[in-house]
């Protein structure tokens, strides 16, 4: 690093996902800062996101913490007032399910029952709801563990047409260098039947809001009149439907890339922050959760795993051999995994088996979504509220 002309800096959930991951992706920008590798070209940070969705929805406004500079802005464009008051994370929308105060939970695609933390948890959370909704391109587990009443709306995926009364849609989408072109189905959509998730969306708000000025059906017979919208709500998107067909669709302005900051000083600022011991107690290894080459989020194609070689086996956990000869642990022998949360609970998985790797004594390592269920609700980071999925305290030990 120190003698290389420039440098990017990666990463992604394996430094997010700790109860400091707020303060490690400030020392690296440190790190950058130190030797000007940001705001020129071939350097900069660089997080790594899993599809677009990931970076354009926080771009566009879905947050549960919005600025009341935002909302201004969005009530002036759509000629509405938005809620003020904060919204729910996933971790606080679990407790606020079990509290009895979410009547209605609507799920655009993912699987929330195996991708949030604390499995067992969260799925009577879900069932404790009068009703879910469930707004897919393909079936997952969420949408067997459900509330009183469920709904499933199959709609049309990304590749397929997208037929509307202007003729065929596009969608916009952004990517992790902050890039935002048009997205074109090309393929005949599955069934004719299916609606694009803008017209089920259009529809819902037009069945529970029908006196709603917004002008939902005619959003949906031409998705350049929601992008214009945005580009009024939305800061740096103006002029949005003829930058967005450029070759390469257009960049959003990023300050610090062009070298202006944001801060007290109008200049770059290092930020220094403590260094906790994270070293797990004697006994305890830090497991960390992480998918497997034939996996898209919680989906698994097989259970073959490219990455590590790892062949028709899903259950498993990677330790190093030095832990495993401490704890009498022999090459592919089953284990039971416990893990002891903050509040001193304990969850457990039987019968994994050991598989020798290459990985730092103290930790190990398994699949998620299948190790889920040993990350308590209750440990999240007190810096973002992301669940600590990369830091679960653990004991490995033979199976009983």
């Amino acid at each position: 690093y120190g003698d290389a002309d420039r440098s990017i800096v990666s990463w992604c959930l394996g430094l997010t996902q700790h109860e400091h991951g707020v303060d490690t992706v400030r020392e690296i920008v440190n790190l950058l800062l130190l030797r000007g590798n940001l705001g020129r070209e071939g350097a900069g940070p660089s997080p790594v996101r899993g599809h677009s969705n990931v970076q354009g929805n926080r771009t566009c406004g879905i947050d549960h913490r919005p600025t009341d500079a935002f909302l201004d802005r969005l009530a002036e464009a759509c000629g509405i007032e938005p809620p003020r008051a904060h919204g729910l994370d996933t971790v606080r929308t679990i407790e606020a399910m079990e509290r009895g105060e979410i009547d209605v939970f609507v799920g655009m695609g993912g699987n929330f029952a195996l991708a949030a933390p604390d499995t067992p948890r969260t799925c009577a959370a879900l069932r404790g709801c009068d009703l879910t909704v469930q707004v897919s391109t393909k079936l997952n587990r969420s949408h067997l563990v459900h509330g009183r009443q469920a709904l499933i709306l199959p709609c049309l995926g990304r590749t397929e047409k997208d037929h509307q009364r202007k003729g065929v849609q596009s969608t916009s989408v952004e990517d992790s260098m902050s890039m935002v072109h048009l997205s074109l189905g090309m393929k005949r959509p599955a069934s004719p039947h299916l609606l694009s998730e803008p017209a089920i969306v259009a529809g819902m708000a037009r069945a529970a809001l029908p006196d709603s000025p917004t002008p939902w059906e005619w959003y949906v017979e031409d998705y350049d009149r929601i992008r214009d919208t945005m580009a009024k709500a939305l800061d740096g998107f103006e002029d949005f439907n003829r930058r967005v067909r450029l070759p390469l669709g257009f960049r959003i302005r990023q300050p610090a890339r062009e070298l202006v900051f944001l801060t007290p000083s109008g200049r770059a600022e290092f930020s220094a922050a403590p260094l906790p011991d994270v070293v797990p107690e004697p006994g305890m290894l830090a497991l960390g959760t992480m998918r497997s080459h034939d996996q898209w989020n919680t989906t698994i194609y097989s259970d073959n795993d490219r990455y590590r070689g790892i062949k028709n086996l899903r259950t498993l956990v990677f330790m190093n051999r030095a832990d495993m000869r401490e704890r009498g642990i022999a090459d592919m022998a089953p284990v039971d995994i416990t893990s002891t949360a903050r509040d001193g609970s304990r969850r457990s998985l039987h019968g994994y088996l050991a598989v020798p790797y290459d990985i730092p004594r103290g930790c190990a390592a398994g699949y998620m979504p299948e190790m889920n269920v040993l990350c308590a609700l209750v440990d999240h980071s007190t810096q973002s509220d992301q669940p600590i999925m990369k830091h679960v305290k653990v004991t490995i030990e033979p199976a009983a």
